[in-house]
């Protein structure tokens, strides 16, 4: 496994079992959803979910807005969202590479990533956050979620995982699965690669270098409460 883009595209057992993928998924839709609302978004509103995965409540956060762009750097990824949700009027999918067919600059009202900068180099990142201030219009929000602080280790994602497994109903494969990720690819990558960390006061400063007012924003979207997330919208 050389990088976690191949991670991602490849088969994977990050989620314990079916609930698992299906309780994160309604999580994020339901903060994207959150945040579509906070920023008093119209009905016709464009959103940009950047590195989607599978999004598995497309339909309902479609329904909410005027146009949902899903992107994704697993290229398989991406044509399982065109399969399952191609058929919705209002949702276009591209990979990152293709963003701009889909998106064109100043479309988007809301960019929400949530769990991909902690993959990225600072360099990637830092060109990430270049392309997202060029598709948001002026005044438009940008959401970056699930940041990993550097005093945040495995412990606390295990702790959060359990603790949303006993809510859930999947506690047995959670454990089950704690087992089989301690021989498993993603274990292995990120020993060999690690994950960034960002203190808060130093992703407000980074965004700030490249043209966003930015403020952490309580609760963290999705289901690790410990992670941070990040409300930002252009400067310029």
């Amino acid at each position: 496994m050389a990088d976690w883009r191949s991670f991602w595209d490849g088969d994977h057992a990050i989620y314990v079992s079916d609930r698992h993928k299906d309780v994160h998924y309604r999580a994020i839709a339901d903060g994207i959803l959150a945040h579509v609302a906070e920023a008093g978004l119209r009905p016709d509103a464009v959103v940009l979910d950047y590195a989607c995965g599978e999004a598995l409540e497309t339909p309902r956060v479609a329904a909410a807005v005027g146009r949902l762009v899903l992107c994704d750097g697993a290229p398989s990824v991406v044509a399982k969202l065109r399969e399952r949700f191609g058929r919705l009027p209002n949702v276009a999918f591209a990979l990152p590479e293709d963003l701009d067919t889909a998106l064109a600059d100043g479309a988007a009202d809301l960019i929400v990533v949530s769990s991909l900068i902690q993959y990225l180099s600072p360099e990637d990142f830092a060109s990430l956050l270049e392309r997202f201030h060029a598709k948001l219009k002026p005044g438009g929000r940008l959401v970056v979620a699930d940041v990993i602080p550097p005093d945040a280790g495995m412990v606390a994602d295990v702790a959060s995982l359990l603790r949303n497994a006993w809510r859930n109903g999947y506690l047995p494969a959670a454990l089950a699965g704690l087992v089989a990720t301690a021989v498993s690819p993603y274990r292995k990558i990120r020993s060999e690669i690690g994950l960034a960390t960002y203190a808060e006061a130093d992703m407000i400063a980074l965004m700030a270098r490249h043209g966003f007012a930015a403020r952490r924003h309580r609760p963290n979207l999705g289901l690790t409460p410990h992670r941070m997330t990040f409300v930002a919208s252009p400067t310029v």
